[in-house]
């Protein structure tokens, strides 16, 4: 007997909000600016009445939402907010019928008290994000390793470097791995525009450029010029003039935790005199001796305490930050290097006074540049929404993709752990999803970096197998986030951990998975023609097992998305629920079975599909309003 298909109508008959333009009608408020929020109440919920509560200056507060119109399957209400807090927490209590009594928060729906940590939230902070960020594809670059530009054979091999040729493996000695130099540099970057642009992707983030004594660089010894092997700043110039031409915006990779211990302002402290120099206090001491990162001798640690050091490399507008950043640099933001680490020692934390301080900054001097942090386990406490723009989202979405997709013999281990990480259903994952996505803002969300790999983590082809590449790349192209892939993933390059994963990019085609390039092309271009995709709320419908399938949604388009890791039983939706699909089509993947009443979803093995359509039984649009 054949099974029964599977049903999950859950999500779709329960009621929803998420922080996107669907749903919240001002992305960026100011203080004092009032905000309407929409939420969509499918009529089998039986709601009622619908109240928001919010806690302004502490103290809870309710707010009477008002019916503001009804379709065949849901009704909408409205209520109004203002931002009297830099961050507005809400969530929505429902009642009525069988509910009596329920809160809806980020993680969805639930018949008891919770705790504040997932309500929704408005934030009204100065330098909101940059509008070209939200739904950019980003590209990473690790310069020694992309390419070569003809010039780079002119320039001298410096002491620390061993030299190596493209086709040279690579070598992961304990003495090779930092410090065997391939010679990629800026301006064979600029050379491979083409190939970038043919791709899709709307950012290239460069890992470190600065003067250092290995190949990744972050160890700086100045922060005052770009590598003299990298080109120097006339070839960063050139990068980003070359790039801007294109559309493409150019990130540099800053450490704000540490410098190298060649650094200028480490040697000056630790030189002739240097106790009694000024920069002798940039850096922390005990018993004489120096902090340095994860105790690495060659990364000693800043001392965030300094008012000195911050005016330096934030205040001035010779420092780091600024000089690189704009017209004067190039730049068009900063990835931050260890965020989570940086102003944190013992019983000192001002790491949050860091990420304050650099976002006002460049919220003076570059108001469209992005700031994005390194964070590799729970960001969300230093996520407010005042610091970093977004995160590099490790932990909410790179660490729980891997627990569905890895391959079981692989047994991979996340960063260090003592134990593999877990082979888990799609339930599982997407528990963990919504526990991290509902504690920040969704501005902070859409501005993040999601990721499947990075130069740091092994290679996303070795971790889960070239059958289920399509699989990961479809959960990173259509979340939303700035999704971020690493040079070489969309040709299937491999690295059974972080710098076995930083080969030289090969540029004969006939090395490259064109398969797997086809995949990236398709899907980077699905979302490029998508505003759902770039910019919709997210809705899930079904998590369990091998499937998973959810919604983007903004006023005009409906992208549904279903990611399979495995083959599975069909799964069958309620057309109802999905008014207007019957005229959709397939963006990327093979169209769903729909029928009069019914939605079937079917997968023969991993694979993803992205259906849109522009809904008909749609909601209200927001009411346009004056702000303070």
């Amino acid at each position: 007997m054949t099974p029964a298909p599977a049903r999950q109508q859950t999500w779709l008959s329960q009621p929803h909000h998420d922080g996107s333009g669907r749903y919240v009608s001002h992305q960026t408020p100011r203080l004092g600016d009032a905000v309407d929020v929409l939420v969509r109440v499918p009529l089998e919920a039986q709601v009622d009445a619908v109240h928001v509560r919010t806690a302004p200056d502490g103290e809870a507060t309710f707010a009477a939402a008002r019916k503001v119109r009804t379709t065949g399957v849901d009704d909408w209400w409205r209520a109004t907010l203002t931002c009297h807090n830099p961050v507005t927490n809400y969530r929505f209590l429902l009642t009525g019928g069988p509910t009596k009594y329920a809160w809806l928060n980020g993680t969805g729906v639930h018949h008891r008290d919770v705790p504040d940590a997932s309500d929704f939230r408005l934030v009204a902070h100065d330098a909101p994000p940059p509008a070209w960020a939200q739904g950019a594809v980003v590209y990473q670059i690790f310069p020694d390793r992309f390419a070569r530009s003809s010039g780079a054979d002119k320039r001298e091999t410096p002491d620390w470097a061993i030299p190596a040729e493209w086709s040279d493996p690579v070598d992961i000695t304990p003495k090779g791995v930092a410090h065997q130099l391939y010679g990629g540099d800026l301006d064979g970057i600029t050379e491979h525009l083409d190939h970038l642009e043919d791709l899709g992707v709307d950012v290239v983030y460069l890992t470190p450029f600065f003067p250092a004594r290995s190949n990744h660089r972050y160890d700086a010894s100045s922060f005052e010029e770009i590598d003299p092997i990298l080109g120097g700043a006339p070839a960063l110039r050139r990068l980003t003039k070359a790039a801007h031409e294109r559309g493409l915006k150019v990130m540099g990779d800053f450490t704000t935790n540490h410098t190298g211990n060649a650094h200028e302002w480490f040697l000056a402290a630790t030189g002739p005199g240097g106790r009694s120099r000024p920069e002798r206090d940039y850096y922390i001491w005990e018993d004489g001796t120096y902090v340095a990162w994860l105790g690495v001798p060659s990364l000693p640690k800043l001392n965030h305490l300094n008012a000195a050091l911050r005016r330096r490399i934030f205040e001035d507008p010779k420092g780091v930050v600024r000089k690189w950043l704009g017209r004067s640099g190039g730049l068009d933001g900063w990835r931050v290097d260890v965020a989570n680490m940086t102003g944190r020692w013992r019983d000192t934390d001002v790491n949050h006074d860091v990420a304050r301080q650099m976002r006002d900054v460049m919220g003076r001097v570059a108001p469209d540049a992005l700031l994005v942090g390194e964070h590799f386990h729970d960001y969300t406490p230093d996520m407010p929404g005042d610091g970093w723009h977004g995160v590099m989202n490790y932990a909410g979405f790179c660490k729980p993709a891997w627990t569905w997709l890895r391959q079981e013999p692989k047994n991979p281990r996340f960063l260090g752990a003592p134990v593999p990480l877990p082979l888990l259903e799609a339930g599982a994952v997407v528990d963990t999803m919504r526990d991290f996505t509902s504690r920040i803002a969704w501005q902070s969300l859409v501005h993040s970096f999601n990721l499947v790999g990075s130069h740091d983590v092994p290679r996303i082809r070795t971790l889960v197998g070239p059958e289920s590449v399509e699989a990961a790349a479809g959960l990173l192209f259509t979340f939303p986030s700035m999704p971020m892939l690493t040079y070489g993933d969309e040709i299937g390059m491999e690295g059974t951990f972080g710098e076995d994963g930083r080969r030289p990019m090969p540029w004969g085609e006939n090395a490259w998975d064109a398969e797997t390039l086809a995949v990236y092309r398709g899907l980077i271009g699905a979302r490029k023609r998508s505003a759902a995709l770039r910019r919709g709320g997210l809705r899930w419908v079904h998590a369990e097992g091998d499937a998973m399938v959810f919604l983007r949604e903004t006023l005009d388009e409906v992208a549904l998305v279903h990611v399979a890791r495995a083959a599975h039983e069909p799964l069958v939706l309620e057309v109802a629920h999905l008014a207007g699909i019957e005229s959709g089509s397939a963006l990327y993947g093979p169209a769903p079975k729909v029928g009069k009443r019914a939605v079937t979803l079917s997968a023969s093995g991993p694979g993803v599909r992205i259906f849109t359509w522009r809904p008909t039984d749609n909601g209200p649009r927001h009411v346009r309003r004056r702000g303070r």
